[in-house]
């Protein structure tokens, strides 16, 4: 004898969906929400007028001879940043009220598209402009075929290693190929990704090795097209940034901790240097969420920080919360941000980043809709970003490296 039951007469029962679930990801970024926006960026590129000295000509006892000060000409030119997402057509008609579907499919497409562009904001401004997520380690070797059943299976050196950079179903490219692989799996306890798809490469790698700490692994597209990004500007010690040679007054503070501790000194020896050099105090301290337990565990006073967003539009709605960090020159503000290496921290004055938009950034409409039809295939794509570059005084900011982890 057979009972009635769900197993047997599995068809004639509904599933039974439950409210959807928080995403299973952080997406704040402080900074993001506090730098300057401006969306008049138009031209072939933005020079900015930069003092870099005052001027000659000062003396006591005689006439002196003037002297003109020394000027910089900063230039900012414009990156391509994008999300796309598609969507079948029939998708839309299945999913265009409650009874079809648990959630609409053009409404849940486009929120992720941009939670994803966010995303990839926040990766482009703490990273160095060249797009990379890592090299590999140079102590194993490539295994697998790029395969959905035997995926390339990667460990990524430890100091280029940041697990933020990192997630399922990205697209990425191999040091100078364009070919696609998809993230599959990342394993952060051993720095270990696995990628499907086609690396001439991973493939001359596998069973072979060693990686080369050399190549890198890029978000598709970006190799060398990010916007600039904190770390390559603040890191520099040579060179030019925004075609304004690196110098004493165009250069961010320093301090290489060579494997030391954390300590509230050592904050301090930044703060007032950024001080003395530029005459403006950091605003901010961001670190990662390393540096940020160690500062925990030294800081007796544990103040709640509730940090408005620079956009009136935001307020009342968007705010963060952290801890304030007395410093000699007074309570700053210190947050967690997981897109900064674990052996680094960040003091910064966000009054001096700007992110220099083209006009109307945001969804592509410019054919008077959002979701444009495919000529080929049955479906509709919505294409979001534009065209930005992220202006970082450096001499308005220090960065501290090489903490103990």
């Amino acid at each position: 004898m057979t009972a009635f039951s769900i197993t047997g007469a599995t068809a004639l029962f509904k599933i039974n969906y439950y409210k959807r679930s928080e995403n299973m990801y952080n997406s704040a970024n402080v900074t993001l929400g506090r730098i300057k926006k401006r969306y008049d960026f138009v031209g072939k590129q933005r020079n900015v007028a930069t003092p870099l000295s005052y001027s000659g000509g000062v003396g006591s006892g005689s006439l002196p001879t003037a002297n003109v000060a020394n000027y910089g000409d900063a230039i900012i030119t414009s990156k391509k940043v994008y999300a796309v997402c598609v969507v079948d057509r029939e998708t839309i008609k299945a999913s265009a009220n409650d009874k079809g579907a648990f959630v609409k499919a053009t409404k849940e497409t486009i929120q992720k598209c941009v939670e994803s562009y966010n995303r990839n904001a926040s990766r482009i401004l703490f990273n160095d402009g060249t797009g990379s997520l890592g090299a590999g380690d140079a102590s194993t070797t490539v295994t697998g075929d790029g395969s959905s059943g035997t995926p390339y299976v990667v460990v990524i050196g430890a100091a280029s290693w940041k697990e933020a950079n990192w997630e399922e179903r990205d697209f990425i490219n191999y040091d100078t190929e364009t070919t696609l692989l998809e993230v599959n799996e990342v394993v952060p306890a051993t720095r270990t990704v696995k990628l499907v798809g086609s690396s001439v490469g991973l493939a001359a790698l596998t069973g072979v090795g060693p990686m080369l700490t050399t190549k890198y692994f890029y978000m598709q597209g970006s190799k060398d097209n990010d916007p600039s990004g904190l770390k390559g500007v603040l890191d520099a010690t040579s060179g030019t940034l925004y075609n304004i040679t690196v110098q004493r007054r165009w250069q961010a503070t320093q301090k290489a901790m060579a494997g030391a501790g954390l300590t509230t000194d050592a904050m301090n020896d930044v703060m007032l240097d950024v001080d003395k050099k530029f005459g403006k105090t950091p605003n901010l301290i961001e670190s990662s969420y390393t540096q940020f337990k160690k500062l925990l565990s030294q800081l007796e006073d544990q103040k709640q920080y509730v940090l408005e967003p620079r956009s009136k539009d935001l307020k009342g709605k968007v705010s963060f919360k952290g801890i304030e960090f007395m410093s000699s020159m007074g309570a700053v503000p210190v947050f967690p941000e997981r897109f900064i290496e674990d052996d680094r921290m960040y003091f910064l004055n966000d009054n001096f980043i700007e992110c220099h938009h083209r006009p109307d950034f945001g969804w592509f409409d410019d054919d008077g809709t959002v979701f444009l039809r495919s000529a080929t295939n049955d479906e509709y794509e919505a294409r979001y970003g534009g065209y930005y570059e992220n202006y970082i005084t450096p001499t308005a900011h220090g960065v501290m490296t090489g903490l103990a982890t």
